[in-house]
């Protein structure tokens, strides 16, 4: 649940980040300690990485080819073309009997116009097994700083339904903002129609937020499927939504103060 930053450059000069440029493709430098494990293998550690940010794409981490563990690196004949970054060369991961095909690129010739990514290296993130923040685990892909949660505890009265079936009401909603999606209001279990829920087997992953698991919703013959969530064990930085559900407000009619809410129009819809 994730988006990616569009068109934005760092002005040089500009420390503290609020100055823009429109391009297509962009870095900023990584203060963070960031290491990748493949295998029990420790494959990068650096404290000197770069985070490319480019058009409707999310963002990926280069890191300097001298913290990359290149003893398990295999070069591969494949090569791609990007028009903003250049010719790209593959390597695979090999340790012991495990193999991850491809996962590491490289563009070693730079492009006018370009970021310079000589002597950097880029990891499909799926292709580890796991990926640390300094010493914080991260999951589905690199943060993106320009990215800010912010959940607040409301009075607001929120009425959520479906064909006109009231699935939940609360007047003690937490309210989360988060940058590029629809305000999500997640709701105390006690406020729910827990006979009208579903457990779900689906279980996803947000970098910002968690592990979330699902429920199905049941109107009259009707099912809809995965249509909310709830972050059991939310990571650190979101511990106000813990044990709470949220609907996708792209299915439901929401009801915020006696008005009814606009559908968002999203990747989930």
């Amino acid at each position: 649940m994730s988006t990616s930053l569009e068109n934005k450059k760092i002005v040089s000069g500009d420390p503290a980040g609020r100055a823009f440029r429109q391009e297509r493709v962009a870095v900023l430098p990584v203060a963070k300690r960031i290491r990748g494990l493949f295998a029990g293998r420790t494959v990068v550690d650096s404290t000197a990485a770069l985070i490319l940010f480019e058009h409707d794409h999310l963002p990926v981490y280069y890191f300097p080819v001298a913290d990359v563990d290149e003893a398990v690196l295999v070069p591969s004949e494949k090569s791609t073309h990007c028009p903003y970054k250049g010719d790209a060369s593959y390597w695979s991961i090999a340790i012991g009997d495990r193999v991850a095909l491809e996962a590491v690129w490289g563009y070693e010739q730079g492009i006018e116009g370009a970021p310079d990514l000589r002597g950097y290296r880029a990891f499909y993130w799926n292709a580890l097994d796991h990926w640390f923040e300094e010493d914080e685990e991260v999951f589905v892909h690199a943060r993106d700083p320009f990215k800010r949660i912010d959940t607040l505890r409301s009075s607001r009265h929120v009425r959520i339904e479906l064909d006109g079936v009231v699935l939940a009401e609360t007047r003690r909603p937490t309210l989360l903002f988060e940058t590029g999606i629809a305000t999500r209001y997640y709701i105390p279990r006690a406020d729910l129609r827990a006979e009208l829920l579903r457990s779900s087997e689906t279980i996803t992953a947000c970098p910002y937020k968690g592990k979330a698991s699902y429920y199905s919703a049941q109107v009259g013959d009707r099912l809809v499927e995965d249509i909310a969530w709830t972050y059991t064990f939310p990571i650190p930085d979101i511990p106000k939504i813990e044990q709470l559900v949220a609907f996708y407000d792209e299915h439901v009619d929401v009801w915020v103060d006696g008005e009814l809410q606009e559908r968002p129009v999203s990747t989930w819809s």
